[in-house]
């Protein structure tokens, strides 16, 4: 008989190896799943791990999906490891893209090179703007951040609703619900020639770094850490709690809205009904696979970016749902809570009747 047995103390092993084991399991249950749908499971894994890594043209599609992925969970994992839950970086996400879209349709043919960082900034200030209402009731009023951020998601959507439905609505655009085309001035810088990946993703990689000089060789970074996880020791040892939720809200937030901006002038290319992508969302998968580590963070985001293109062609070329993306989205964070259950306790074999 399997029992769980209390560490002494958590497993670093296991800290490193729960999330490879959560990826096997994800990949064994896909393969269960597939079967069951009567689909070849081999040709399926391969749409998944295969095809978004075969081409130059087909890497580029993942560090499209992987550049605001990785936004996102970089000002989340700084969150989560201020014990700040902001569940809301998708609303955050939209705003930003409001807020950016908002600049770039002032823009004209003979705009200077300047729009494109003042729609980055508008889309940045967007989303800090966004996160800094939760923030504000969490600091006055002591309203929960998980609740306020969640439903703050579903008000951002309604503002990017009622922009594209009324006045922003494209004249020209045979009453479609979308704004008119961005001007060419306003298009992202992209790295390559025949690739749509843009600046943002050098954007996302020096976030990345630094992140990690700021939360491991920083007093600031230590003081945003303790302010969240213990504010009494904090208290005593002259951080404030306070600053970390402010800070954590806010960097979490203007990462969030640059994502929506990069998104918006870059791919998209207008506003649209389609921004919310459920980026968001899936960051926060993304943030706890990386184990809130500016370095796995990076690798996660890729995984999850690999999850989203091989869903769009088992979607396109197997005639799986639409949906598989999200079972295998739930699949790796489901599995990741289970195998995590390893880092605090450890399995041990009692015999039968034994104590």
């Amino acid at each position: 008989m399997l029992r769980l047995e209390p560490r002494p103390g958590a497993s670093r092993l296991w800290t490193y190896a729960s999330p490879l084991l959560a990826i096997a399991l994800t990949v064994g249950l896909g393969v269960l799943i597939f079967l069951a749908l009567d689909k070849d499971p081999v040709r399926a894994l391969q749409m998944f791990f295969w095809e978004p890594l075969k081409s130059k043209y087909a890497i580029g599609e993942l560090m499209v999906k992987a550049t605001p992925l990785l936004l996102i969970a970089l000002g989340l994992s700084l969150c989560f490891r201020s014990n700040v839950w902001n569940i809301g970086a998708e609303g955050q996400f939209v705003i930003g893209a409001v807020c950016a879209g908002g600049v770039a349709l002032l823009a004209t043919k003979d705009t200077g090179g300047w729009i494109v960082p003042a729609l980055l900034l508008a889309g940045v200030l967007g989303g800090m703007a966004w996160a800094g209402l939760t923030a504000l009731l969490r600091d006055r009023f002591n309203a929960n951040e998980i609740l306020v951020s969640l439903m703050l998601v579903y008000v951002a959507i309604m503002v990017l609703t009622y922009m594209v439905h009324g006045p922003w609505k494209d004249p020209a655009g045979f009453n479609f619900p979308q704004s008119k085309t961005f001007e060419s001035v306003t298009k992202i810088p992209r790295l390559m020639s025949g690739s749509r990946a843009s600046i943002g993703l050098l954007l996302a990689l020096a976030g990345a770094a630094m992140l990690w000089i700021y939360l491991f060789r920083t007093r600031a970074g230590f003081a945003q850490q303790v302010g969240g996880l213990a504010p009494a020791a904090a208290r005593y040892a002259g951080f404030s709690s306070r600053r970390a939720l402010w800070v954590a809200l806010l960097v979490s937030g203007g990462t969030a809205g640059l994502a929506g901006a990069l998104e918006v002038a870059g791919p998209i290319g207008q506003l649209t009904p389609y921004v919310p992508a459920g980026y968001g969302f899936a960051a926060i998968i993304v943030a706890f696979v990386g184990r809130l580590h500016p370095g796995g963070m990076v690798l996660s985001a890729i995984l999850m970016s690999m999850f989203y293109i091989g869903g769009e062609l088992a979607q396109s070329r197997m005639g799986l749902p639409r949906s598989i993306t999200g079972v295998f989205q739930g699949l790796l964070l489901f599995c990741l809570l289970a195998c995590d259950t390893l880092v605090a306790y450890r399995l041990r074999w009692m015999p039968k009747g034994g104590r």
